[in-house]
């Protein structure tokens, strides 16, 4: 099991990755593991997944959603946040990211789950309290991320499942990093573009067009915090100026592009979420007619 020591704003942090053999479709995870003199406090941004905080340290993780709402311990985050941050002195926590697809399948809850955060027990049902018991009881983090791989798998065969269409239009996003156009994904599975709107809000609750900026969005800032000038990536994630990105950006995080490329949220992304899984399908699914 991979362990890299990261340094997130004032604080050395862990950050444990799991094996080959623990990752799924859709699936992303990390753990980290560290302790900060003063409390550690980062923003949660727009992610093109549903995420997981999975508190297993003896000092409870905050989470404020900005307007006097607090939850502690372990909570799970829509995608689109806004307004979210986190704050622990001691971390050690698992973070799992589920994309909107696998997460639907995961919980019923999780298409309505959009800028808000839930209570692990909201999300997960009545064995969220053996699930977390589980965790911390593990020996390692290699025990936690299979343990955490099978019960999610469990969940996914019992669960709602997304048409084959969906799987293979989000992972067409995914692999453009959002630059797709809506309609041809819908002809080229052999929907109509009201039925693949319609489907892809059902299941994911995002309409596709603002999954697909959101994706952009993702790779764009990731390109800022590389290193690349704002007019460079706004000319590669097809964005019609550097304005656009400056507005999209500014949008997202409420931050310019500037501050976002030395922004600590991004600090342990090339780290701890390094492609972990994925599902690409060769030849999108058809099935009938458009309707």
């Amino acid at each position: 099991m991979p362990v890299e020591r990261v340094r997130i704003a004032d604080a050395e942090v862990d950050v444990a990755m799991p094996s080959p053999t623990d990752r799924l479709p859709g699936l992303s995870m990390a753990g980290f593991h560290g302790r900060a003199e003063d409390a550690l406090a980062l923003d949660v941004v727009p992610y093109p997944a549903l995420t997981m905080f999975i508190d297993l340290g003896d000092d409870a993780l905050i989470m404020d959603d900005g307007t006097g709402e607090r939850r502690h311990g372990s909570v799970v985050v829509g995608v689109a946040p806004g307004g979210i941050r986190g704050c622990a002195r001691e971390v050690e926590l698992l973070q799992i990211r589920l994309s909107p697809l696998l997460a639907q399948a995961v919980s019923e809850v999780a298409p309505q789950l959009g800028g808000e955060f839930l209570d692990l027990a909201e999300f997960w049902g009545p064995d969220a309290e053996l699930l977390h018991e589980q965790l911390r009881a593990a020996p390692s983090w290699d025990a936690r991320f299979t343990l955490t791989r099978r019960a999610l798998m469990l969940r996914c065969a019992t669960g709602r499942t997304a048409d084959p269409e969906l799987t293979w239009i989000w992972a067409r996003m995914v692999s453009g990093h959002g630059r797709v156009r809506v309609d041809r994904l819908a002809d080229e599975v052999g929907w109509s573009r009201k039925r693949l709107w319609s489907r892809f809000r059902a299941h994911t609750g995002l309409t596709p067009k603002y999954a697909a900026n959101l994706i952009r969005f993702d790779h764009a800032v990731h390109l800022l915090a590389a290193g690349r000038t704002a007019a460079s990536v706004a000319a590669d994630c097809g964005f019609a100026d550097q304005s656009h990105l400056h507005h999209d950006v500014l949008a997202f995080t409420g931050l310019t592009p500037a501050k976002v490329a030395r922004a600590p949220w991004l600090t342990v992304d090339p780290v701890a979420w390094q492609p972990q899984a994925g599902t690409f399908l060769q030849d999108p699914p058809r099935r009938g007619g458009p309707c």
